[in-house]
């Protein structure tokens, strides 16, 4: 597959701390990768560094094939941004917002195609000021896509959102994924890695812990699953490799084949993920360089 970003031993530091040490990774055109860690673990830094905001102190960089330290204008023309608050324009309404984002661009979407592919065709012409949060943030996005990125960089997108607007939120990237865009997503949401994203990433201390897709993270595909059922008034399970197997062991020996309160689970992409992160919890989560 072509890369969008290639990173090769990147390092960052700041007095005596290691934000980002030594960082190897590749995120494939097209794809939607969701970069996971805890606070302080270094993902701001590396995204800030991707976006071109942040001189790095080692490695290699590219970017859409670029160098994004010191990247001329017409690169910053192919990458969104859509950062997690934005401010100074409220009196304004959501058209002209991106009718005056637009004109910075050599190819901009038409405004009222972005309008509506955010969702904010009745608020066009209200002042952004009374936008409810999750317009404000349809509109952050607006302001990230009306330019026509090929790539996309999301930080902390659904933050505050009520759980139908993230939803909406997430048919709106989705939508922008089909439609070619490179996504590079941050987000403390295990629900929202698992729904958007083709491969996930999880760094701790700088370091890449783990990469591969929501449901292979960590060897969850290998692990056990927990069988669950309820048998003479109690609430019994059992952990097997061979789960449909002790279903139907189950069913079996159940009245009419049903068993009561079945449920079967296997470690949740949380689950993997705190597991991951557990050996890096107890360092200093204040440091500069989050």
């Amino acid at each position: 597959m072509t890369t969008a970003i290639t990173i090769r031993g990147l390092a960052k530091q700041y007095g005596d701390h290691r934000a980002v040490d030594g960082l190897d990774l590749d995120i494939h055109e097209g794809e939607v990768f969701a970069l996971l860690g805890p606070n302080g673990a270094g993902k701001t830094t590396t995204v800030e560094i991707l976006e071109g905001f942040r001189s790095r102190d080692g490695g290699e960089v590219t970017v859409l094939g670029t160098d994004p330290q010191g990247a001329p204008r017409r690169w910053r023309n192919r990458i969104g941004i859509v950062l997690q608050t934005t401010g100074g324009l409220d009196l304004l309404t959501p058209r002209e917002a991106l009718a005056s984002t637009a004109k910075v661009y050599r190819d901009p979407r038409d405004v009222d195609e972005v309008v509506s592919a955010v969702g904010l065709s009745d608020k066009a012409d209200a002042r952004i000021v009374g936008l409810s949060g999750g317009q404000r943030r349809r509109l952050d996005v607006g302001l990230g896509i009306v330019g026509r990125p090929e790539l996309l960089f999301l930080d902390e997108p659904t933050t505050g959102f009520d759980p139908q607007a993230r939803r909406d939120f997430w048919d709106l990237i989705r939508s922008l994924a089909d439609d070619g865009t490179t996504i590079l997503l941050t987000t403390h949401y295990l629900d929202e890695a698992e729904q958007l994203a083709d491969r996930v990433g999880v760094i701790a201390a700088g370091r890449l812990l783990a990469l591969d897709t929501p449901t292979a993270l960590g060897g969850r595909q290998g692990e056990e699953a927990t069988v669950s059922w309820e048998e003479a008034g109690e609430r019994r399970w059992v952990r097997t490799a061979t789960p449909t197997a002790e279903v139907a062991r189950l069913a079996a020996r159940s009245p009419g084949g049903e068993v009561p309160e079945l449920t079967v689970t296997r470690p949740s992409l949380e689950d993997t993920y705190l597991t991951l992160i557990a050996p890096h919890l107890a360092d200093d989560t204040t440091a500069a360089g989050s």
